[in-house]
């Protein structure tokens, strides 16, 4: 994936004694197990959602540790919901909350949230995802894939998660640590199989070791439409050798679940990759019989015009390249700009989408999730 050696170290590589701090105090956190509670039950009445991935998942699993390692505690996120700094990458619902929606229960807690959490709450499943983690070990000092169902299968204390539905939410950290570590976007485009295979890993252990039924897993983004990648460009288009990377990322993982599940019985493919092209990408946008995610709304005029009229420039944009969404300087002033309607914006920071965003393309995969659950 191209040219993004230095956006990528700007944003991943905080100072050494920092990381050091990270990774203590996340591997006290993943000792501590489970909560001690029983099998988690809703005595039959709804479906419970388990969630591993990364940061387009994570709903309050970063810890605070300051604002320059963890800005998702910090304002301007959060500030569409719930109007306050929630650990979500977003300025409001990730993609988490609405998937949880269309499954038809209330979004469930966070991992790290879960002791001070009702019954009730536990027993809608919880979530496990964490921003910055991979399927393999990225070096963010993150739970990666396996380590997310290490903890599953603690809260699950050996129970049938009967009527439970994993989703597996794979954002590309895997790639993006490779290139900044190697320096090349070769490396990352080698590392495709591996990650695949790691993947598919853990998607059997799901299914097999865990038990469960309904596994709901997320094709990849087109990552070089991200603001990341559109900012060196101006913002005047994607990069399309990412957005190639993007490509066999998903060729390869349909052949996987095509060999694990042939009759798409226990996986679905969950395809964000179609929604965000046909919303973000106007040069690889797909036909209208094949785009799900309508890229164009209608006024009361009858004319029509974007969904979302800035697609490609981020709604909380740092002054610098090397900056970041909610950075200060030493007085606390502002060292970003911040969009008037993130409604207007498909992209909230560098890489994460607006709750807006996220919303539309829901609209693209409720279905989907709907007809898969339903058999």
């Amino acid at each position: 994936m191209a040219a993004t050696e230095d956006s990528i170290r700007r944003r991943t590589s905080p100072a050494a004694a920092s990381l050091l701090l990270l990774r203590l105090v996340l591997v006290a956190t993943a000792a501590t197990g489970g909560d001690g509670s029983s099998c988690p039950s809703n005595g039959g009445r709804s479906r419970q959602l388990w969630v591993l991935g990364d940061s387009y998942a994570d709903t309050g699993n970063l810890g605070n540790l300051g604002r320059e390692l963890t800005r998702v505690w910090y304002d301007p996120y959060g500030r569409t919901f719930p109007r306050r700094p929630s650990g979500r990458f977003s300025d409001g619902r990730v993609l988490t909350d609405f998937v949880a929606a269309a499954v038809g229960i209330p979004t469930p807690v966070a991992y790290k949230l879960r002791r001070g959490a009702a019954g009730a709450l536990r027993a809608r499943g919880m979530n496990f995802a964490v921003g910055g983690s991979g399927v393999l070990d990225t070096g963010y000092f993150q739970r990666n894939m396996s380590v997310q169902i290490d903890l599953l299968q603690e809260q699950l204390r050996g129970c049938d998660p009967a009527g439970g539905v994993a989703l597996v939410v794979v954002s590309g950290n895997d790639y993006s640590a490779v290139v900044d570590k190697d320096n090349g976007t070769s490396a990352a485009i080698a590392y495709i199989p591996t990650v695949v295979r790691g993947l598919r890993e853990q998607l059997r252990r799901l299914r097999d070791e865990v038990g469960m039924r309904k596994v709901v897993v997320t094709n990849l983004h087109p990552m070089g439409c991200t603001p990341m990648f559109t900012r060196p460009l101006n913002y005047s288009g994607c990069d399309p050798a990412t957005n190639a990377g993007s490509d066999q990322h998903n060729a390869a993982l349909r052949s996987v679940l095509a060999g694990l599940d042939p009759a798409n019985r226990t996986f679905l493919l969950l395809d964000l990759h179609t929604p965000f092209t046909a919303l973000v990408d106007d040069d690889h946008r797909p036909s209208s019989s094949d785009a799900s995610a309508s890229s164009t709304t209608t006024t009361s005029n009858d004319e029509t015009k974007p969904r979302f009229p800035v697609r490609l420039r981020p709604c909380c944009e740092s002054f610098s390249a090397a900056g970041y969404c909610g950075q200060q300087d030493d007085a606390g002033k502002r060292q970003y700009t911040l969009c008037d309607d993130p409604e207007q914006h498909f992209y909230w920071d560098d890489v994460h989408p607006t709750q807006a965003a996220w919303a539309a393309v829901a609209d693209a995969f409720t279905p989907a999730i709907h007809d898969f659950l339903s058999t």
